[in-house]
């Protein structure tokens, strides 16, 4: 069946403001640049540079801010039809601090974000049966009627024969308790066919007791989340009708892909030197959607995936970062192949 689409991705989009000031703390910058950003919004760019025909079905404000971004998604080719304005909500935006090798302080603002008041209707308005791939994050979970349109969506990717995956991207700050986001995630598990997140996520996934939440006085609103890995790997495996696949980002150690069948494939990283970590995850999750898409098995996608997230690690941005398909080609030729 042809389809108009190879990916279509959902949830949320920004405006984002990188610190110019790299090593400086955060309450010492002087100015930031102004990019674009958003797991859902990274992922259908980074594919998109690579060669995927992409759509994104997000939301933004009646606000300069969603001009900005819509227009740097026509500058990239991702398709922007299905993208709804909200009116009475705002386009959100983060802040980071850049101070390598290991700060990267991060501020959300997304009180009344445009991206959360996606519909049913604008998931029945989108081209999410038309695709060959939906890819939906946790975040989108976290309120209505973001949360019942990402299921509607999931259901209908599935229906349509196309395959879901899931990006956890837990973010504690969005959510009112740690295993809210846990118990949501969970019940989206069985419309989902590759789950892939850190660590962390998938702990925050299967988080069920509060001991295993660490809250310092300096990360309020961003608490370690404690918990087996791998014991939390067999549990999603077990899982009646969950997952064909668990896909864990191990940072600069690569990623390990945990299959239903029992099988653990393992991808070794890239070794860089990092300028700044975040985009990392959405450029892997480009990456390896893209393999899979060409028909490659777990490994040769998974390694493209790091690829994708070692040259983003590189540079300053998101979106604005995401390398092109020559880029990665030469990268990895240069390291010698998959």
């Amino acid at each position: 069946m042809n389809r108009a689409f190879d990916l279509i991705t959902m949830g949320r989009s920004s405006i984002d403001l990188y610190s110019n000031d790299i090593g400086a703390p955060f309450e010492q910058i002087t100015s930031f640049a102004a990019l674009v950003g958003g797991s859902p919004l990274n992922i259908a760019v980074g594919a998109a540079r690579l060669g995927l025909n992409t759509s994104l079905l997000t939301a933004v404000g009646d606000d300069k801010v969603g001009d900005f971004i819509l227009e740097f998604l026509k500058r990239e080719g991702v398709n922007t039809d299905s993208i709804p304005r909200k009116p009475a909500a705002r386009s959100s935006a983060v802040l980071l601090g850049i101070e390598p090798p290991d700060r990267f302080p991060l501020v959300f603002y997304r009180e009344n974000a445009a991206d959360f008041w996606l519909d049913i209707d604008d998931v029945i308005a989108a081209p999410v049966a038309q695709s060959r791939a939906l890819e939906v994050s946790g975040t989108g979970l976290a309120r209505e009627p973001s949360r019942s349109a990402t299921f509607f969506a999931a259901e209908t990717a599935r229906e349509a024969g196309g395959t879901v995956y899931f990006d956890l991207d837990f973010r504690a700050d969005q959510w009112h308790d740690p295993r809210a986001y846990g118990v949501t995630a969970r019940a989206l598990l069985p419309l989902v066919d590759v789950a892939i997140g850190t660590e962390e996520e998938l702990n925050a996934m299967m988080l069920t007791d509060p001991a295993d939440i660490e809250i310092s006085h300096q990360q309020i609103s961003a608490p370690v989340i404690r918990g087996d890995v791998e014991a939390n790997i067999r549990k999603v495996l077990a899982m009646p009708n969950g997952p064909e696949a668990l896909v864990v980002k191990r940072g600069a150690a690569g990623a390990t892909i945990h299959l239903r069948s029992g099988e653990t494939v393992t991808a070794p990283g890239f070794p860089v030197e990092v300028t700044n970590v975040l985009g990392a995850g959405d450029a892997f999750a480009a990456g390896f959607i893209y393999g899979r898409l060409q028909g490659w098995d777990w490994l040769k996608s998974a390694r493209h995936g790091n690829a994708c997230g070692a040259l983003v690690v590189t540079r300053q941005g998101c979106a604005n970062a995401m390398a092109t398909a020559a880029e990665i080609s030469g990268f990895i030729s240069s390291r010698g192949g998959y």
